[in-house]
C-alpha cells in the first residue's frame, strides 16, 4: 500500500498570483506527510505549485500509489474537482482518493460526488493516519472519528476528531518533501528577498461572522515558544530566508507566551525578520517593543472596516480609534503595517465607505488589501444572508467569491467603491508626499469611481 499527498494549485495557470509572485509551500501537507512519516508510514509529496497538471500527473503515473490525499480550498476547489475525475478514470486504476482542507466541512456531498472517496474533517495528522490504516487493512471505516464517506449512495459523518491539545507533540512540517529553493528564488527574484513560513498555533477563540473556522475550530493552542525558536533557528541555518511569515490568525494572543518567545529566539540566536497578524487590543507599547527586538518588521492589524457600525456588525469586537491607534503608534516605532479592509459588507452604505476612507488616511497603514466582501460556507456571514443570495453559480466551476447576496447597492457599486477607496487613499498620500501631478490623477480616477458608483447604485 503506498499514499501519495498532493494539492491543486498552479502557479503558472493564475494570472493574479502571476502578479503577486509570493507563492508558500502547502504547511499542512507537510505537517500530515510529517506526521506518517513519525508513524513508519512513508509517503511521496507532490507539491503542484512549479508545476503542471500534466507533470503531476506524471508524477502519479510513475508512482502508482493506491491512496491519493488531496488538499483543498476556495482557491483550489475548481482544480482539484477536475484532478479528482482525472484519477477516478481506468487510466489511474481508481486509486482511493482523500480529500482535506477548509472547504471540505461543509460541501460534504458536493464533494463526495465528484467521486472522492474520503473526506478528512478538520485536523489531518491522526485522522488521516487512521483513515490510512483502515484502508490498508480494509477495515470498518465508521470507527475513524473525523470523516466522511458515501454507504449506500448516502454521505455517513463520523464523530468529530478531538483536536490536538499539545502541538509539540507534532513533529516539524516535512519541507524536505518540497522544492524549497524554488521558493526562495521566486521570492528573491521577484520581491528582492526571500521569505518562509511557520505555524505556532492553532484555531482563533474570536468570532468574526465572515471567518471560517472549519479545519482548527473556534479554540486556542500553542506550541512551546522554545519548540518555534528551534524551528526559526533551523530555517536560518539550513535555507537562511531573508524573512518569515507568521500563519497564525492572531500572533500576540497571548503576551505570556510571546514573552517566552522573545527569550527564546533571543537566547537561541534564531532571529529573522518577520511579519505577522495580530489584532489591535493584543498590542500595546510593551508588545511591540518585544515584536520590534525579536525581529518584527511588519504587523498586519485587523480592522476590515473603517465605521464601527461595520465592525459591529460583523461581530469584530475592537474599537476603530483603537485599531488607528495601534497602526499610528506601530509605525511610530519603525515597524511597517498593514490592515485588512472588505467592503460590501450587509448593510454597508456610502457614509460608512466614506469612514473607511478617512480611517485609512489617518491610520496610514504601510499596506492595505482591499476586497468585496463574500460569503463563505459554514461561516455565521452565510447563515445570515442565505436567504438573500442572488447569483449562485454551479459548485463545481466557481468559488464562494462568486456568490452574491441582496446587499444595500448593487454588487457593481462595491466593484467601484473598491476603485474609489484606493484612488482617494493614494491620492491622499502622494499630497502628503508633495507630488501633486501622482496625487491629482489618483483624485481624478477617485472621482471617476465616485460618479461610477452613483450611476451603479
Amino acid at each position: 500500500m503506498s499514499i501519495l499527498l498532493t494539492h491543486g494549485y498552479y502557479l503558472s495557470q493564475d494570472p493574479k498570483e502571476q502578479r503577486i509572485m509570493k507563492p508558500y509551500p502547502p504547511l499542512g501537507l507537510l505537517y500530515v506527510s510529517a506526521y506518517l512519516l513519525s508513524k513508519g508510514i512513508a509517503n511521496d509529496v507532490f507539491d503542484s505549485t512549479f508545476y503542471s497538471k500534466e507533470e503531476q500527473l506524471d508524477f502519479i503515473r510513475e508512482k502508482k500509489p493506491e491512496v491519493v490525499a488531496i488538499y483543498t480550498n476556495l482557491m483550489t476547489k475548481i482544480e482539484v474537482v477536475k484532478l479528482v475525475k482525472t484519477l477516478k478514470t481506468a487510466e489511474f486504476r481508481f486509486p482511493k482518493i482523500i480529500l482535506g482542507g477548509p472547504d471540505v466541512s461543509y460541501n460534504l456531498d458536493n464533494y463526495l460526488n465528484t467521486g472522492a472517496d474520503f473526506l478528512v474533517i478538520g485536523e489531518g495528522e491522526e485522522t488521516t493516519f487512521e483513515l490510512y490504516q483502515a484502508i490498508q487493512n480494509q477495515g470498518d471505516f465508521s470507527t475513524v472519528n473525523g470523516i466522511a464517506y458515501l454507504e449506500n449512495g448516502l454521505a455517513v459523518k463520523t464523530p468529530a476528531r478531538t483536536k490536538f491539545r499539545e502541538l509539540d507533540q507534532l513533529p516539524l512540517p516535512n519541507r524536505d518533501a518540497i522544492p524549497n529553493q524554488k521558493y526562495l528564488d521566486t521570492w528573491k527574484q521577484n520581491h528582492g528577498e526571500s521569505s518562509m513560513t511557520i505555524s505556532t498555533q492553532r484555531g482563533c477563540p474570536y468570532t468574526c461572522k465572515w471567518c471560517s473556522t472549519a479545519v482548527y475550530g473556534q479554540s486556542y493552542r500553542r506550541r512551546p515558544a522554545d519548540q518555534v525558536a528551534a524551528e526559526m533557528k533551523m530555517l536560518k541555518d539550513r535555507y537562511n530566508p531573508d524573512a518569515i511569515w507568521f500563519v497564525d490568525d492572531v500572533f500576540t494572543i497571548s503576551h505570556k507566551w510571546l514573552t517566552a518567545f522573545h527569550e527564546e529566539v533571543v537566547k537561541q540566536n534564531a532571529q529573522i525578520r518577520f511579519e505577522c497578524i495580530t489584532r489591535a487590543e493584543r498590542l500595546n507599547e510593551e508588545i511591540l517593543r518585544l515584536l520590534k527586538e525579536a525581529g518584527c518588521f511588519r504587523i498586519w492589524i485587523g480592522a476590515e472596516s473603517g465605521s464601527q457600525k461595520i465592525i459591529d456588525l460583523m461581530d469584530r469586537r475592537v474599537d476603530v480609534n483603537h485599531v488607528k491607534k495601534m497602526i499610528q503608534d506601530t509605525n511610530a516605532l519603525g515597524i511597517e503595517t498593514g490592515t485588512f479592509i472588505m467592503v460590501g459588507y450587509p448593510g454597508e452604505n456610502e457614509s460608512d465607505i466614506s469612514e473607511t476612507i478617512q480611517y485609512l488616511k489617518e491610520a496610514n497603514p504601510t499596506h492595505y488589501t482591499i476586497t468585496v466582501a463574500y460569503p463563505i460556507k459554514g461561516t455565521s456571514l452565510y447563515e445570515e444572508i442565505e436567504n438573500e443570495i442572488t447569483v449562485k453559480p454551479n459548485w463545481e466551476t466557481s468559488t464562494d467569491r462568486e456568490i452574491d447576496f441582496k446587499r444595500h447597492y448593487s454588487r457593481k457599486y462595491y466593484d467601484y467603491a473598491v476603485s474609489k477607496v484606493v484612488h482617494e487613499v493614494e491620492s491622499h498620500r502622494n499630497f502628503q508626499k508633495n507630488n501633486t501631478i501622482k496625487a491629482l490623477k489618483h483624485k481624478t480616477k477617485s472621482i471617476l469611481a465616485g460618479a461610477l458608483m452613483s450611476i451603479s447604485r
